[in-house]
């Protein structure tokens, strides 16, 4: 039998015999570890033990001190293990798939009736017996004939279909959890017993199309969420009930923000309070943008498929548009237009006017663009994922040798921004290459070798995600933490050697040749809709005074103060400050409380005894008790807190 070379992290070597599994090789290294192991790692590849290695590597034996292997095993095979306690519970009930998601997982079952909250905690009771049942788990791998003889004659009609799916001459694998088989990848852990019973949870059932596909059948998708311990599972599940709290679907009807109806699906319909939290932001970031040397443009929002297809959008996106067709007079044909799904193909239009030099460049051009992509109904969420939405986008139109400087502005210019709007962490992941790709590896080196040395040279932490760049160029993407530990990607920065090309793009060089420039694509924000969900979510609704729609309200406890009440609100907006009057003959408690549910940061309650001294009793959200200041003092104070922080 042939022999191959196992390398360990430590760096020795040892030699097996081809098809020797990591389950041996971790038996030959300690007894400890055979009995601790639970997947390895074969080349960066993740690995089941009972898997044959045929070719000489790079080994690691993975335990459940690993935490990323650990949980992707969990969660596997808690999907495994629930889809056989449904089917054990219903036996006519059929499977389909059941991937590992953020958090856990979900699983897709036909079945006529739907799931209750009663069958969850059935289907939960069930798991908990298998995994304390410790059934061995096994592997073999099967022809497409026998595979698709065992489904036909089990009943399983989309397991059928997904072996029909699999190419030709691809073998599959099968997985057996006790007695209950399904069609998998793996890897899978050893037995059930290994699967922590008192560390996951089912959370909730939703609809889903078979495949993602509307015109197939409508499925039940049952959602788990699993962990290496149940603390870590306790301190999600109270992360969910405060996420919840924070939704901002929940709290923009609250402080009528914003609103979608089924005539516009998935564009936001702003309200006043909502658009005021808008300009507010884009003011902002304007200045910023100015700051930074930046030209504000616009571009049109309808534009000749002509464009698209030049910049490739149209071969690569052209599902994601949306289409507007037109009848030109005289024309034979409609002519076929597109509402622009990203600005960046239009930016190179007005970099191209005119003949630019080196001397021009870097040429920094900005706009809040606003753009269209089709979503599938299913995935869209609130704010969160939208059909119409405005990114603050820009693009940098450089030499290569501008590329470290820009991206070193950049990064600064965004770390400032996060700080100003109250997110002190955020983490960045450098992409690099992907097989598929455009451009030489010489400037693909030098586009690398920039970014990187931009995140160094700051001394700011990174990731490699190695192949996950776009197809033109590699990018930095940055993953901004909120108030309860919820990670968000919003800013990016990108480098493109394709597209100046594509659309011919050129400057003249100090050596009077034209030169193509780089153009880096970035956001900080990406779209102002989601920012500003991410905005409410991250505040629980209650805003820096000087983002909140409603700062001041001024509320009358008796009827004699109300003229008061006008002069104070009166003198507020005078100095710039959002306010409004409150004289309703209501109790001042109710009113405090009502205020309190719309989020207003600040509440002037005023009496006869305010009005005689020309003061006002100041009551701050979620804050004990009322503070009683001269009026002049308290505009005086509440200017300094509502100036934006850039501007202070």
């Amino acid at each position: 039998m042939s022999q191959i070379s196992l390398t360990f992290p430590d760096g020795n070597a040892r030699a097996y015999p081809a098809g020797v599994t990591a389950a041996e090789v971790a038996a030959s290294i300690a007894p400890s570890l055979a009995k601790n192991a639970i997947s390895a790692s074969l080349d960066g590849r993740h690995i089941d033990l009972q898997w044959p290695i045929m070719a000489s590597g790079k080994i690691a034996i993975n335990t459940m001190k690993d935490s990323e292997p650990a949980l992707e095993l969990i969660r596997h095979d808690l999907a495994h293990i629930m889809a056989r306690a449904v089917q054990e519970l219903w036996p006519d009930v059929k499977v389909t798939i059941g991937p590992v998601r953020d958090y856990g997982w979900f699983y897709d079952f036909d079945r006529a009736e739907p799931f209750t909250p009663e069958d969850l905690g059935a289907i939960e009771a069930r798991m908990k017996q298998i995994i304390a049942a410790r059934d061995p788990v096994r592997t073999e791998l099967w022809d497409r004939a026998r595979a698709l003889a065992y489904y036909e004659d089990r009943g399983e009609p989309f397991k059928v279909e997904l072996v029909n799916r699999i190419p030709e001459g691809e073998d599959l694998r099968m997985y057996w959890h006790g007695d209950w088989q399904d069609l998998c990848r793996g890897p899978h852990l050893q037995h059930t017993g290994q699967v922590p019973a008192d560390a996951f949870k089912l959370t909730h059932v939703a609809g889903a199309y078979w495949l993602g596909d509307a015109s197939r059948p409508m499925l039940q998708r049952i959602y788990g969420v699993a962990f290496r311990n149940r603390d870590d599972l306790k301190a999600h599940l109270t992360m969910l009930e405060e996420a919840a709290k924070r939704d901002h679907r929940k709290l923009g009807r609250e402080m009528e923000l914003f609103h979608f109806q089924e005539e516009a699906p998935g564009m936001v319909f702003w309200h006043p309070n909502g658009w005021s939290i808008y300009r507010e932001l884009e003011a902002y970031m304007r200045r910023r943008l100015i700051r930074a040397d930046y030209k504000e443009i616009k571009t049109p929002q309808v534009v000749d498929r002509i464009l698209w297809e030049k910049s490739g959008h149209w071969e690569a996106y052209r599902e994601n548009m949306f289409i507007v067709e037109v009848d030109e007079e005289g024309a034979k044909e409609k002519r076929v237009n597109a509402l622009k799904p990203m600005n960046c193909p239009c930016h190179v239009q007005v970099y191209n006017q005119g003949l630019k030099s080196y001397r021009d460049l870097p040429l920094r051009l900005a706009e809040f663009g606003s753009c269209h992509r089709y979503e599938p109904s299913g995935a869209m969420h609130g704010l969160m994922r939208v059909r119409g939405f405005v990114q603050d986008d820009a693009h940098i139109f450089c030499t290569e040798n501008q590329i470290e400087a820009e991206c070193a502005g950049f990064i600064g210019l965004l770390s400032s921004v996060y700080k100003d709007l109250g997110f002190e962490k955020f983490d960045i992941k450098l992409s690099t290459r992907p097989e598929v790709r455009v451009g030489s590896d010489e400037i693909w080196d030098k586009a690398e070798a920039a970014l990187k040395g931009a995140i160094e040279h700051l001394g700011l932490p990174y990731e490699v995600n190695p192949g996950d760049g776009a197809f033109y160029g590699p990018k930095l993407d940055f993953k901004l933490t909120d108030a309860i530990g919820r990670e968000w990607q919003c800013g990016t920065f990108q480098c493109d050697f394709n597209l100046p090309q594509r659309l011919e793009a050129e400057y003249v060089g100090e050596d009077g040749a034209k030169h193509m420039p780089v153009m880096l694509h970035r956001a900080v924000l990406g779209s102002f809709e989601r920012f500003i969900g991410i905005l409410i979510e991250n505040y629980s609704g209650k805003l820096p005074l000087w983002l909140a729609p409603r700062q001041v309200v001024v509320a009358s406890i008796v009827s004699g103060a109300d003229d008061y009440v006008h002069r104070v609100v009166a003198a507020l907006r005078e100095a710039g400050l959002r306010a409004e009057a409150d004289t309703r003959n209501e109790k001042i408690n109710y009113k405090v409380r009502e205020h309190s549910v719309g989020k207003v940061p600040v509440i002037m309650a005023v009496g006869l005894k305010e009005v005689e001294e020309r003061s006002v009793s100041v009551r701050r959200l979620d804050r004990q008790g009322s503070e009683s200041l001269g009026l002049d003092q308290a505009i005086q104070a509440l200017v300094a807190e509502a100036t934006p922080p850039d501007l202070r």
